[in-house]
């Protein structure tokens, strides 16, 4: 199998096109030779007519080309037709998508008034329950004509009226069907999206798109290979177009590193029609952020150096550490083997931040880069190394993008029957003007977070954040958004949306005040239980709203406590975490 035509060089996969509205007003079309599309989703009640199109104007004011509305009761949908039909007197003619979830019938009646409707198979006409049974293949077939009834009206629908669909799985929404058969894996996102691809094909109904959302951006990557590389298998009119995001990623610098790492990895290597980057803030931020991440695709991509004959090192659809021996970096810090990763600094960075340093932080550096005994290698040449326990990074000056730099040291180290250890570097050369921070971010992390995501890196360096104690930070933000060291509290928040219960903005910023302390703790804070549930299967606890004005609290995927009054749930959550032996108190900080 193979999900892209070559991870050394660039190709955009070539997908069919599909239309979304009247491209000659206002419409797109999206897949084939189309830019990337950037959409995002209003966080208001469906049922505030005046509230859902001003969210809307301002998200096309600032450049977004497709917005999603929920619409999780059949009363919702039908006022979309208000929303839709003023938008459109005010001129305003953006493609609208409405998110379904549970019900057929809420499907039934958005169709008639947007443009686009998602669907999620999970969710859709199906249970989720975490239940275990063991289906005969009688009765799995059974399930799929169930679905096939329940979802053959809505495609039908969609021809008639000219709509376009997604087909959206998400990690936290798998139906009982699909994980008791293959799990809460890759694999059971990518056949629960067949399944109801199959029913549309039946149809002759093809103007739809796949996505396959996790807020682990590692498994957001795999997922979205294994579609592609299983759509290629399927034959080449299975081509459909691609919506990349990472779900739940947060908000502030953290969502913005996971949203980098799972959609710019997949974009460098030439997947992905539409994007949606989605955070915890007011939704416009997330077009600048959908901006400044397709901009720097051109520049990190191998659009320019065509590499061939050269075997990948790792599995791209099964995560693995790459095996290296153990080595000292220093008299007291050691990388390779099954220590953590490491951050290293410059001697520079290393002046401005180490008389800050204090003994028990956990952000620090662990090694000067000018101090290391390094190995600086061009992969582009015939090298030889004769020592396993040499540490080797790429030669500043390469002329490859670092990704592909990368990939291909650790590639021809394979060739070479060497596993040493390597040093990751965000960038290879340096401009005139230092990088803009925010810049400086999303670059650092798609290079370095697709390339911790083939499993290959032991150590790593940040550069193209000028500030010292910025570019410390952000490497270790990496390296947590990654999922390869934790220190600090990691949240999965949910970027709100009408279904939402309470405020989500503000309930993360309270939540992170009484917890941010929480070293290697994971909290999830979602707005309703659409994905909270298995979106938390990964996270400690959970923090999730059940009714208004109601929380429910959740110990992993498992709800403990119920209906609590939100006035209170911050500091009932406090008490379940000490229950649970996860609680320390902060340390005081001195006046």
């Amino acid at each position: 199998m193979r999900y892209c035509e070559s991870p050394f060089n660039f190709h955009r996969r070539k997908t069919r096109e599909i239309v979304i509205g009247d491209p000659q007003n206002g419409g797109v079309i999206m897949g084939g030779d189309h830019p990337v599309v950037r959409q995002s989703m209003i966080t208001c009640d469906t049922m505030d007519t005046a509230a859902s199109v001003q969210q809307t104007l301002d998200l096309v004011a600032v450049g977004c080309q497709i917005v999603r509305i929920t619409a999780p009761t059949v009363k919702d949908a039908a006022n979309l037709q208000h929303i839709v039909a003023e938008l459109r007197r005010r001129g305003c003619h953006v493609p609208i998508v409405a998110d379904i979830h549970f019900k057929p019938e809420a499907a039934m009646e958005a169709v008639k008034w947007v443009e686009v409707i998602r669907v999620n198979p999970g969710n859709y006409a199906d249970s989720k329950k975490f239940a275990v049974k063991e289906y005969t293949d009688e009765q799995y077939q059974a399930e799929l004509g169930r679905i096939e009834e329940k979802f053959t009206p809505l495609v039908l629908e969609c021809i008639r009226l000219k709509r376009a669909m997604r087909i959206g799985t998400n990690h936290g929404s798998l139906s009982d069907r699909i994980m008791n058969r293959f799990g809460d894996t890759p694999l059971g996102m990518v056949e629960s999206a067949l399944e109801f691809a199959r029913i549309a094909r039946k149809h002759n109904f093809h103007n739809f798109k796949f996505s396959m959302k996790s807020s682990n951006p590692k498994v957001m990557i795999e997922c979205y290979r294994l579609l592609v590389a299983r759509l290629e298998q399927e034959g080449p009119d299975w081509n459909y177009p691609i919506h990349l995001g990472v779900t739940e990623a947060g908000e502030g610098e953290d969502g913005r590193i996971k949203s980098a790492i799972g959609i710019g990895s997949l974009l460098c290597d030439g997947l992905g029609d539409t994007i949606r980057v989605s955070l915890t803030e007011d939704s416009p931020r997330e077009i600048e952020v959908c901006n400044d991440l397709l901009a720097q695709i051109p520049l990190l991509a191998n659009t320019q150096h065509p590499i061939s004959g050269v075997e990948v090192s790792f599995d791209p659809f099964h995560f693995e550490r790459r095996e290296t021996p153990t080595i000292a970096l220093n008299d007291l810090v050691h990388c390779g083997g099954e220590e953590l990763i490491r951050v290293v600094v410059t001697q520079a960075t290393w002046d401005k931040v180490a008389p800050k340093i204090r003994p028990r932080d956990d952000v620090k550096p662990e090694a000067v880069y000018e101090d290391l005994n390094i190995a600086e290698l061009d992969p582009t040449t015939n090298f030889t190394i004769n020592c396993e326990t040499q540490l080797v990074t790429v030669k500043d000056g390469v002329n490859l993008p670092s990704i592909t730099a990368f990939r291909l040291l650790a590639a021809k180290l394979k060739r070479l029957g060497r596993n040493n250890p390597i040093l990751l570097k965000d960038c290879l050369a340096f401009g005139p003007v230092p990088l803009e921070p925010k810049i400086a971010l999303l670059r650092a992390s798609v290079v370095i977070g697709a390339l911790l995501a083939d499993g290959i890196g032991d150590a790593i360096l940040v550069r193209g954040e000028a500030g010292g104690g910025q570019s410390l930070r952000l490497a270790y933000n990496i390296l947590q958004a990654a999922g390869c060291r934790s220190f600090k509290t990691d949240y999965v928040a949910c970027p709100s949306c009408g279904r939402t219960l309470f405020n989500l903005q503000t309930v993360t910023a309270r939540i992170k005040a009484r917890t941010e302390h929480l070293k290697g703790v994971k909290i999830a804070i979602m707005g309703c239980i659409v994905n909270g549930p298995g979106e938390m299967a990964d996270a400690d606890f959970g923090y999730v709203g059940g009714a208004p004005g109601k929380i429910n609290l959740y110990v992993g995927k498992t709800p403990i406590k119920f209906n609590i009054p939100e006035a209170e749930a911050v500091e009932r959550l406090v008490d379940l975490i000490k229950e649970h032996n996860k609680w320390v108190e902060p340390e005081l900080v001195p006046a």
